[in-house]
Formats: structure tokens, sequence, C-alpha cells
């Protein structure tokens, strides 16, 4: 398993954090998520054998959200 934290823009409650959760969980190799509001960051554990970082940031991007 491999974890990744990134810098997430344009979150601002708890709905922003069930969308990101629940958009990173639909797919393989996502292992659990957690969101932190107030510092902008999302944590991602997963299996890189089935999922990439660059992967992850785009399915973020793809709902709205801005990784910085």
């Amino acid at each position: 398993m491999e974890k990744t934290k990134l810098i997430v823009g344009g979150m601002s409650c708890a709905h922003c954090e069930h969308s990101i959760k629940k958009a990173l969980l639909e797919n393989k190799g996502i292992v659990s998520v957690e969101v932190s509001l107030s510092q902008k960051v999302v944590s991602v554990e997963y299996s890189d054998l089935s999922i990439t970082p660059l992967k992850i940031r785009q399915i973020i991007e793809e709902i709205g959200y801005d990784v910085l």
C-alpha cells in the first residue's frame, strides 16, 4: 500500500468532504480517504498496482476541485 497527500482548493463544507471521499472510493485500488477541511488536505491510501497518484489527482479535479 502507498499513501499520498494532496492539497485541494475549493473545499468548504461537509458536502465537499463527502463528494471527494465518494468519488475516490468508487475506484479500484483506493483503500481509504481522509479529508481535512481546515488544512485543505486529502490523504489517500491506495494500491499502486491498481491506481496512480496522477489518476487520484484527476478524479478530484474532474469533480470540480483544484489540486494545488
